[in-house]
This record gives C-alpha cells, structure tokens and sequence, in this order.
C-alpha cells in the first residue's frame, strides 16, 4: 500500500499573498500528521517564493513522520540540508517563471554532475531521490547517479484527456518496472487529485505518492486532516 506524503508548499503560498504569519506551513504539517500523512513534502525553491528557510528549519523538529525536502541542485540549499538533515531529498528542476514543476529532471544529461553534487548527501545519510519524467532513459540514468529513488512524473497522465489516459498509465508502468529493476524505491506524483489518484496507487512495487495542490484546495472547504484522510481512502479505494 503506497505511502502519502503531503505537500504542503501552497500554504506558505498563502500565507506569502498577504504577508505576515499566517497561515503557519508549520501548523500545516502537525494537521496534515495528524489527517494520517505518512510524509510531509516541501520545496525550497531558489526565489523561496512560498516555503523559506526558516520553515524548513521550524519543520525538522516538528515533523514526526519522514520529511521530503525538494530542491534544485543549488549549493546554498545543500548546505542548508546538509545542516537540518531530512530523511529524504528530492531533486527537481527549476525555471524562475513556471507555476509549478513542468517536467522532469535531466538527469541523463548531467549524470556525473549530479553523482558528485548528491554524494555529500548521501553520505549524511538522506535518501536521495530524483523526480523525472516516466523514460525508462531516465531511470536508468538516475540509478547509474546513484539516487535511491524515483519519482515519476505523473503530471502527463493528471492532464490527459479521459481517452488518452490509458497510454499514459502504461508508459508509467514501463517507467516503474524499470526503476524496480535498478534498484530502486518507486514514488509518483504531479498533478494527482482524488479522482485520478487511485489508478497510479495500483501500479505494482508503488511506495509512495507525492501530493500537494488537490489536498490543500479541499482542506480549504473540510479542514486539512479530512483533506488528508480522504486523498489517502481515495488512493487506497
């Protein structure tokens, strides 16, 4: 049965609308635990347009169940993980004028620089993982790098028509066999939402989705810990 693991980005996003304390990410993560999350998920963008570094720090101590810190391979955030120390890092791409992540890093183009950048990580002992598109290149490329993990991009298969989807599934399921078969942990997420969750927590060997964006829309209306509990019955059907 796949694990959740609760973004929580978009509650610093508005908190950052206004300014100020409010809505605390902190607080957020002590809900989202106790809706039954299984991870507590957030990225440090280079801009820090929502997440900052003081969340991340406030976090460290608060969060009882693994935290997942995204990032770009930035030297300055290294440092900063490398200080608090999360169970698991999660490495993505960045572009300074996206909404959100738009796809997968390359890590097939940048196998001996990535190899280098994560080995201070890995010897701290966090779990490296890296999100990428769902190319079997790529997964084949993330393990010769030495991550531990995979996450696939699901955002393709979350977008897709309800016709198309079905071949979207299955280049996911390529993608997720081949990460098995390299040795590593397979997680998922992009795009995920109560609706389309179910059929990406079947794929065989899946230990983890990555949710943030339909949680936090739904917690606005119920509350963020029956947010929580209903995206985890929805994944597990």
């Amino acid at each position: 049965m796949a694990l959740l693991g609760v973004n929580i980005d978009h509650v610093a996003t508005l908190r950052q609308a206004r300014g100020g304390a409010e809505p605390d990410p902190v607080w957020a993560a002590v809900e989202a635990q106790l809706g039954g999350a299984d991870l507590i998920t957030v990225h440090l963008r280079e801009d820090r347009r929502h997440i900052n570094d003081d969340d991340v720090r406030r976090l460290r101590p608060v969060v009882q169940v693994p935290l997942n810190l995204e990032m770009a391979a930035l030297m300055d955030i290294r440092k900063l993980a490398l200080r608090i120390v999360p169970q698991m890092v999660t490495l993505v791409p960045e572009k300074r004028t996206e909404i959100t992540t738009e796809g997968g890093l390359d890590v097939a183009g940048q196998i001996q620089t990535l190899r280098t950048f994560i080995a201070p990580l890995k010897k701290a002992g966090i779990i490296l993982s890296a999100f990428i598109d769902a190319d079997v290149k790529q997964v084949r490329a993330a393990a010769k790098a030495g991550f531990d993990v995979c996450e696939l991009h699901t955002g393709p298969y979350a977008n897709a028509a309800a016709a198309q989807r079905s071949g979207s599934l299955e280049t996911l399921r390529a993608a997720s066999e081949a990460v098995v078969n390299c040795g590593m942990r397979l997680n998922a997420g992009h795009g995920l939402n109560y609706e389309n969750v179910g059929a990406i927590a079947a794929l065989p060997h899946m230990a983890e989705l990555h949710i943030g964006h339909a949680i936090i829309s739904r917690s606005v209306f119920i509350g963020l810990r029956q947010a929580v509990a209903l995206m985890k019955a929805a994944a597990h059907g």
